[in-house]
């Protein structure tokens, strides 16, 4: 299985950018699918998440201003993120938890990450 994200890149504050990340390789069904980012020197935080039924878990810190949303037949998650600030500034990992043929429970993949900076 391999994700490959996109979307990323540098935007000013109050601007906006969307997010990709597209799951591919031996995937019955996806599960759970979402977005983290890691500033440096911590660990990575959980910004969104959008289940296999569809429900949205947010960080407190983006309601409002960042939509998650799955396009099931693409095996795709995107991340609209708008209003940016420059505390958005970080690298962004999706994470993606799919049923492969071989195992009865999800599994879990990261995407590599990709850079997200605001600043003007």
């Amino acid at each position: 299985v391999q994700l490959q994200a996109s979307g990323g890149g540098s935007e000013q504050p109050g601007g906006s950018l969307r997010l990709s990340c597209a799951a591919s390789g031996s995937i019955l069904s996806t599960d759970a699918m979402g977005w983290y980012r890691q500033y440096p020197g911590m660990q990575r935080e959980l910004v969104a998440e959008v289940t296999g039924d569809g429900l949205t878990t947010y960080a407190h810190s983006v309601k409002g201003r960042f939509a998650i949303s799955r396009d099931k037949a693409k095996n795709t998650v995107y991340l609209q993120m708008n209003s940016l600030k420059p505390e958005d500034t970080a690298v962004y990992y999706c994470s993606v938890r799919v049923y492969l043929p071989s195992s009865s429970i999800p599994v879990g993949f990261w995407g590599q990450g990709t850079q997200v900076t605001v600043s003007s």
